[in-house]
C-alpha cells in the first residue's frame, strides 16, 4: 500500500493528514509535498493527523523532524493526533514527543492552537 496524503489550511495552521503507509519508499515525495504546502501559503502552525496511517518507519521520522525544525524556525508548533499504537512508540523511542505535541484528535489539535475547527 503507498500513502495519501491530503493538505488543508486552516487560517494559520497546515493540517497533514496522511492515509496508507509511510517508508522510504514514500518519505521523499512527502517531504517535497510537505515542504512545498509550508512555502506557499501563510503557514504558522501544522496538526498532523495519523488516524489512517497503518505503518511508518524511520525515513518517516525524517521527515517529520525536518518539518518541525521549519515550523520552529517560524515560532510555530507541530501537534500530532490520532496515531496508532505502533507509531506511538515509534515517536516514542525516536524522543520526537519531547518535541511535538500531541491530542487525541484533530479538533483538539486545532483547539491546542487556538482555531475554531
Amino acid at each position: 500500500m503507498s500513502l495519501i496524503s491530503h493538505f488543508e489550511k486552516r487560517e494559520d495552521v497546515l493540517l497533514v493528514r496522511l492515509v496508507g503507509e509511510l517508508d522510504h519508499h514514500e518519505a521523499e515525495r512527502l517531504k517535497d509535498e510537505w515542504k512545498g504546502q509550508l512555502n506557499d501559503s501563510n503557514i504558522k502552525h501544522v496538526v498532523v493527523n495519523l488516524e489512517k496511517l497503518s505503518f511508518m518507519d524511520s525515513s518517516g521520522l525524517g521527515v517529520f523532524l525536518g518539518r518541525y525544525k521549519e515550523v520552529k524556525q517560524q515560532n510555530g508548533e507541530m501537534v500530532v493526533c490520532s496515531y496508532n499504537q505502533a507509531i506511538k512508540r515509534l515517536f516514542e523511542l525516536s524522543g520526537l514527543f519531547k518535541l511535538v505535541r500531541t491530542a487525541n484528535d484533530e479538533e483538539a489539535a486545532l483547539e491546542r492552537l487556538g482555531v475554531a475547527s
